[in-house]
């Protein structure tokens, strides 16, 4: 299937919202992606939104765990938002949800991060 990868700006904040199946065939696109847009922008947060996406194995969790670190260094916050069952439970078990926050929207996160 692919995927989709949605980027768009808002304030210091990326939303990254993305779209099928996120594995080692996708992962590197998304990471080379989001790194760029991280660096050229001076961005401090980000907004994972996860409602579209289908599919998620662990070359897509070493993807967001890196993007997390990157931000961590400009002491920003990672917030996932709008995610299904199937890729929760693979945050659950990862333990990604110890460091990384949740929200049930977009609006809430962007809310949580004071960009609303």
């Amino acid at each position: 299937m692919g995927l989709a990868i949605d980027l768009e700006i808002k304030e210091d904040v990326l939303c990254i919202r993305l779209k099928g199946e996120l594995d080692h065939h996708t992962a590197e696109e998304l990471k080379d992606k989001a790194s760029s847009a991280i660096e050229k922008h001076g961005i401090k947060h980000i907004i994972l939104n996860l409602d579209e996406l289908s599919f998620m194995d662990s070359s897509g969790l070493g993807v967001i765990l890196g993007r997390y670190k990157q931000i961590k260094q400009n002491h920003g916050e990672m917030v996932v938002c709008a995610i299904s069952p199937a890729v929760k439970r693979l945050f659950e078990m990862s333990g990604l949800f110890k460091i990384i926050k949740q929200e049930p929207s977009e609006e809430n996160a962007l809310l949580r991060l004071g960009v609303a």
